[in-house]
């Protein structure tokens, strides 16, 4: 896998560097479909990643949040398949708030066995590597240095991160059932990142999520030694099409832990 996990990290440096770019000269926007923002720091970073990937592994096909949206929808039955959100945190970044990420990750058999997760603006990108995972730290466009991380164990002090866009209802509820002690608010992907560095603990998430959203970072944290599963208990997988109750690679509401839960 590490030669996988070099054209991720090429990839999304790249793409961080086109996003600053725009970050830092000015950003137009405009609204697809759903009325969700697109600024053209996602379809330049989309489209940097999709060259990458189509260079080093032509014949894995690849589900892009941009693409999808245009209609490019390639079969992935019975296949591997990667996941690609070149700006997760679109509002993060409209507002010039520095949570945004670059995430890239391989999908097999429904799980997210490989991923990047790079947020430009803070200069740090977190990745699964052999083993477990990693946190890089990046200067000007290069990683200056790395570090393992792991998940914390459990203590008496639970610790949850949630998101700073799309809170609810139902994720304070959780929180206050569970006995949530402290809570952060972040954007992005990079939750899933605070819990497998050790710094929190539960990532509730009972919005609508796509795949693209939350495979880089859900493989960061299972790597770690996390787990993500399904709201209510069950196993949280990827690659879902012909859903009943929502659209292709929709996700349902989703805990990650990053230690196992406690069974009431």
């Amino acid at each position: 896998m590490a030669d996988m996990q070099q054209v991720f990290l090429d990839a999304a440096l790249e793409a961080g560097r086109a996003i600053m770019s725009i970050y830092e000269n000015g950003i137009d926007v405009s609204y697809k479909e759903d009325q969700s923002p697109v600024t053209a720091a996602d379809e330049q970073a989309e489209a940097i990643i999709l060259a990458h990937l189509a260079r080093a592994f032509p014949d894995i096909p690849v589900i892009a949040e941009e693409s999808v949206a245009a209609g490019v929808v390639p079969d992935i039955t019975g296949k591997a398949f990667f996941l690609v959100d070149p700006l997760d945190g679109t509002k993060e970044f409209i507002n010039r708030r520095e949570d945004f990420t670059v995430n890239i990750a391989l999908v097999e058999n429904g799980v997210p066995v490989a991923g990047i997760v790079y947020a430009p603006a803070k200069g740090v990108a977190y990745r699964t590597i052999a083993g477990g995972a990693e946190k890089l730290i990046v200067t000007d466009g290069v990683v200056a240095r790395s570090e393992t991380i792991r998940c914390r164990p459990r203590g008496e002090v639970l610790t949850a991160v949630a998101s700073r866009s799309h809170n609810s209802p139902e994720t304070e509820d959780f929180m206050r059932k569970i006995g949530v002690s402290d809570f952060t608010s972040v954007g992005s992907s990079l939750k899933f990142c605070l819990l497998a560095e050790g710094v929190a603990d539960v990532y509730p998430r009972f919005g609508r999520t796509m795949e693209w959203d939350t495979a880089a970072g859900d493989a960061v944290l299972r790597a770690a030694g996390g787990t993500t599963e399904c709201a209510d208990s069950t196993a949280f997988a990827y690659g879902k099409t012909r859903q009943d109750t929502d659209s292709d690679f929709a996700n349902p509401p989703f805990i990650g832990w990053a230690h196992l839960p406690s069974r009431s």
